[in-house]
C-alpha cells in the first residue's frame, strides 16, 4: 500500500506563474523577455516533489520500488504526451505537410526522453523561430526531467546505502547543481546560439538537483505548523521577496543576456527554491496566498497547457500568416484554444489514464465489445483510431533530413549569394565587378546621376540576415566598394562578435548598413554592446523589417526606433513602410524576396544612405 503523500496546493499557483510566463514569453518576446525561466521553474517543483516522495518511501520502507516509481511517472506523464504527438502528427499529415520532414526523429526521441540532444544534433535552434518552425522545439525540457526522473531514484538509493544523513545527501544534490552551473559558463560563447547549453542535460541539472537538495533538507512531512511568529514572517518575507524576483526576471531578464549564462538562471532557480521552501511549509501564509480557484485550475493542467501550447502557435500562426495584423485578436483567440484544448486533455486523457488500472485493460477491452453500438462509450474511440492511423501514417511516411525542390533551389541561391558576399571581402574581387552603366542604374533603382558618382566612391560595410544576403548583387552594382557581412538565421546577438571580427580584419568602414532583426528580438544589451564597438565616428544605417508572419516584428521595428533616436549617429531606414505595399515583390514565406523585391530593398537603402 502507498504512503500518503502531504498535497500542497500552493505549488499549484507556482505552476501557474510558471506555465504563464512560459506561454507570454512565447507570445510576447520582448516584452515577457525572461518568461522561459517558467521552465526551471518547474524544474526545481519536479526535482523537490520527486526526491520528497522517494525519501518519504524509502524512510518508511528502507527501499524504493523503482518498478512501481517508474510505472506511475508513465500513467503520469505518457498518456499526454503521446496524444500530443499523434494530434499535432495529423494535424501536419492533413493540412501542414511541409513539417512532415524529421517526424518520426521528434515522435521517437520524445518518447524515450531524448528530444533535447536530438535537437542538438540536429542544430535546431531553440532561439530562431523564423527558420526553425518546429511545434516539437519545447519537448526538450520533458526531456530533461525525464532523464532525472530515471536517474534521481538510483542516486538516491546509493546516497541511502552510503550514508543516512541526508545533509550529506544535500550536499551531494547542492554540488551537483553547482557543477552543472559552472559548466553552462564555462560552455557559453558570447555572440553564439546557445541552445546546446540551453537544452543540454547537465547545463540545466542544477534546477532539478536545487529543488531535490531542498527535499533533503526540507521534508514535507516533518514540517510543522506550529511555528513563532517571528519565523512565520521569515518564511513570508523570503518568499514574497523570491517570488518579487522570479517575476522581474519574467520581465527583464532576456534569452540572450551574458548573465543568464554566467550564473542569472543559477540564481533564479535558487529563488524559486527559497519560494518552494515557503509555499512548502505549513507555517507560512505563501501557500494559502498561492491557493485559489484559478491558480488551482491552471496549475492542474499545467502540463497540458505546457505541451499544447507551442503547437497551437505554431499551427495557428501559420495559418493566420499575417498575424500582426489584429494581433491582440489572434492573441486572445490562440488562449482560448490552448485552454480549450488542454481542458479537453485533462479530462478525457491525462485524468481518467492516470486512475485507470491496466492491469484490467483485457476485461475492459471486452466489456468495451458487448456495449451497445449507440452507447456513451463508443463514440470517443472512433475519432481517436482515425486520429491514431493519420498521425502513424504521417509518422511512417515522414521523411529525414530532406528538403522540397524549392527549398533546395532557395538554399543554393544563398549559397551562391553567400559566396559573392565573401567575395566582396577582397580588394581584388570587388574591384574586378563589373558594373552596370549609369543610365542603367538610374533606371533600375530610381537613383540620380550624383547619386551614382557618390556611391562608385563611398566605402561602406553592410551586416545582415538572408534578406540582405538576397540582394548581395544588387548591393554590388550601386556600391563597387561595398562589403557585404550577411547570413542565414544571424540575429542580433551575433551582431558584435560581427562587428568586432571586421573590425579585427580591418573591414569595419566608417558607413554601416545593419539589417538584423527577421529572426528574433533585440535586447538592449547586445544592440548597445555593438555600437559601442562601432563607435560613434561611424555612421550607421539601421533597417528595420519586414516579418509579417511573426509576431516579434512589431516589436523589433519598435526598438529599432527608439534606438535610432538614442544614437546620433543612426539613421533609420523604414523598410517595413515600403515593403507592406508591395506583397508582390515576396516568396511564398512573405519575408524574403523576389528580383523585383530585391531592387526595392536595394533601392530604398541606396537612397538612404545616398541623400536625396
Amino acid at each position: 500500500m502507498r504512503f500518503k503523500h502531504r498535497y500542497i496546493t500552493g505549488f499549484d499557483g507556482i505552476r501557474t506563474l510558471a506555465v504563464l510566463g512560459v506561454i507570454f514569453y512565447h507570445l510576447f518576446p520582448n516584452t515577457i523577455k525572461g518568461g522561459y525561466l517558467g521552465v526551471p521553474v518547474f524544474f526545481v517543483i519536479s526535482g523537490y516533489l520527486i526526491v520528497d516522495i522517494l525519501r518519504q518511501e524509502y524512510e518508511e520502507k528502507q527501499t524504493i520500488q523503482l518498478k512501481q516509481f517508474y510505472y506511475r511517472r508513465m500513467k503520469r506523464l505518457y498518456p499526454a504526451l503521446i496524444a500530443l504527438l499523434l494530434l499535432a502528427s495529423t494535424y501536419i499529415t492533413l493540412f501542414q505537410r511541409q513539417l512532415l520532414n524529421n517526424l518520426r526523429g521528434v515522435f521517437f526521441s520524445s518518447l524515450l526522453y531524448i528530444n533535447n540532444y536530438w535537437q542538438i544534433e540536429h542544430r535546431l535552434s531553440y532561439f530562431d523561430r523564423f527558420h526553425n518552425e518546429n511545434p516539437f522545439t519545447h519537448l526538450w525540457s520533458l526531456s530533461v526531467e525525464g532523464q532525472n526522473y530515471l536517474i534521481l531514484p538510483l542516486i538516491l538509493i546509493v546516497l541511502y546505502r552510503l550514508t543516512k544523513k541526508r545533509q550529506w545527501m544535500a550536499s551531494f544534490f547542492l554540488g551537483g547543481s553547482v557543477l552543472s552551473a559552472i559548466w553552462m559558463a564555462v560552455q557559453y560563447r558570447p555572440g553564439m546560439d546557445p541552445t546546446a547549453i540551453y537544452d543540454g542535460t547537465f547545463s540545466r541539472l542544477f534546477s532539478i538537483w536545487l529543488g531535490a537538495a531542498l527535499a533533503m533538507v526540507w521534508p514535507s512531512n516533518k514540517l510543522k505548523e506550529a511555528i513563532s511568529s517571528q519565523a512565520k514572517q521569515i518564511l513570508d518575507i523570503s518568499g514574497i521577496i523570491s517570488l518579487v524576483l522570479i517575476l522581474l526576471s519574467f520581465l527583464m531578464l532576456g534569452a540572450q543576456s551574458s548573465f543568464l549564462y554566467y550564473g542569472g538562471m543559477f540564481l533564479v532557480s535558487l529563488c524559486a527554491t527559497v519560494l518552494v521552501a515557503s509555499v512548502a511549509h505549513p507555517g507560512s501564509n505563501l501557500n494559502h496566498w498561492l491557493t485559489n480557484p484559478v491558480f488551482d485550475y491552471i496549475g492542474k493542467r499545467s502540463y497540458g497547457i505546457y505541451l499544447y501550447q507551442f503547437p497551437i502557435m505554431i499551427f495557428y500562426e501559420s495559418a493566420v500568416k499575417q498575424i500582426t495584423n489584429h494581433l491582440w485578436l489572434h492573441t486572445i483567440i490562440e488562449l482560448i484554444l490552448i485552454l480549450a484544448i488542454s481542458e479537453c486533455s485533462y479530462r478525457l486523457i491525462e485524468e481518467p489514464l492516470r486512475r485507470f488500472d491496466y492491469s484490467q485493460t483485457k476485461a475492459k477491452l471486452a466489456t468495451w465489445f458487448k456495449l451497445p453500438i449507440l452507447s456513451m462509450e463508443k463514440p470517443w474511440l472512433i475519432p481517436a483510431l482515425i486520429v491514431c492511423f493519420i498521425g502513424f501514417i504521417g509518422i511512417l511516411i515522414a521523411p529525414s533530413n530532406t528538403k522540397t525542390a524549392d527549398q533546395q533551389a532557395f538554399e543554393q541561391q544563398l549559397t551562391e549569394n553567400k559566396k559573392k558576399a565573401d567575395a566582396t571581402k577582397s580588394t581584388e574581387q570587388a574591384d574586378s565587378n563589373t558594373q552596370l552603366s549609369a543610365d542603367t542604374l538610374e533606371g533600375k533603382y530610381q537613383l540620380t546621376t550624383q547619386q551614382i558618382a557618390l556611391a562608385k566612391e563611398l566605402s561602406i560595410t553592410a551586416v545582415g540576415d538572408s534578406v540582405m544576403l538576397g540582394s548581395v548583387e544588387e548591393l554590388k552594382e550601386i556600391f563597387p566598394k561595398i562589403i557585404v557581412d550577411a547570413d542565414v538565421g544571424r540575429q542580433l546577438y551575433s551582431g558584435a562578435e560581427v562587428i568586432q571580427k571586421l573590425k579585427d580584419e580591418k573591414l569595419l568602414s566608417k558607413n554601416l548598413i545593419i539589417a538584423l532583426g527577421t529572426n528574433g528580438v533585440y535586447s538592449e544589451e547586445n544592440f548597445d554592446q555593438m555600437m559601442q564597438l562601432i563607435g560613434k565616428k561611424r555612421q550607421v544605417y539601421l533597417v528595420n523589417t519586414y516579418v509579417p508572419t511573426q509576431r516579434w516584428q512589431d516589436d523589433v521595428n519598435r526598438f529599432l526606433a527608439k534606438k535610432a533616436k538614442e544614437y546620433s549617429n543612426i539613421t533609420l531606414i523604414n523598410w517595413h513602410h515600403l515593403a507592406e505595399k508591395h506583397e508582390a515583390w515576396f516568396e511564398a514565406d512573405n519575408v524574403h524576396l523576389k528580383p523585383d523585391g530585391q531592387i526595392g530593398y536595394t533601392s530604398l537603402i541606396a537612397q538612404t544612405v545616398l541623400g536625396k
